[in-house]
């Protein structure tokens, strides 16, 4: 970084958190917070009014999730490198939030040193992975779920009708039915919403 400081933004909806990783990585010296929101659909317009260096983004917030807000700044600002930061350590989010652009994934639980030190290595243009994390991800493998079916499932959350989601998903209800039941039986729920229960545990969703 030159002898500047890196200059971070984060995103958390719990003010809670969001303003304990803002006080404690403002301690770092060569750490500056410039911007701080509490929305994924606030991230990108943040990012461009203050140009940080590394954004650290939290996975479930309002708006748009932190996946989806890292693939915004990756199209957008691609100098502007992303750490995600969740509660769930999740292998399927590591491969969503690698995929959507991110440069690391740590765990909340992460000593505040660690986190920093993740910060300095996002930076300077490292990937930063919780090791724990990165393993369980490699044993499981990718989501076993197609896009459509993806799709299918995270609209069958809502509870609607077999009619309701094919009008909402444009699709047949001969064609929504295969995919639910070609989802259940991926995953080995015993029903759409176990199915979905299971996928979400898995970062699948």
């Amino acid at each position: 970084m030159s002898g500047q400081a890196i200059r971070l933004l984060i995103a958390d909806d719990q003010a809670l958190v969001r303003g304990a990783l803002a006080a404690l990585l403002s301690l770092e010296v060569d750490i500056e917070v410039v911007a701080q929101v509490g929305r994924g659909d606030e991230v990108l317009e943040a990012a461009r009014r203050t140009a940080p260096d590394v954004a650290l983004l939290d996975i479930e917030m309002p708006g748009i999730d932190g996946i989806a807000a890292a693939a915004e700044l990756r199209s957008a600002l691609p100098e502007c490198r992303v750490l995600i930061v969740t509660t769930f350590g999740r292998p399927g989010y590591l491969t969503r939030a690698m995929q959507a652009g991110a440069s690391g994934f740590v765990v909340k639980d992460t000593p505040s040193s660690q986190l920093a030190d993740a910060v300095r290595r996002i930076a300077g243009g490292f990937r930063v992975v919780d090791p724990a994390l990165a393993a369980e991800s490699l044993a499981q493998g990718d989501s076993p779920l197609t896009e459509r079916e993806t799709d299918v499932l995270a609209a069958a959350r809502t509870g609607g009708s077999i009619a309701d989601l094919a009008r909402i998903l444009h699709l047949s209800e001969g064609t929504v039915r295969n995919h639910l039941s070609a989802v259940i039986g991926k995953t080995g729920g015993r029903n759409r919403a176990d199915a979905a229960r299971i996928a979400e545990q898995n970062g699948w969703l």
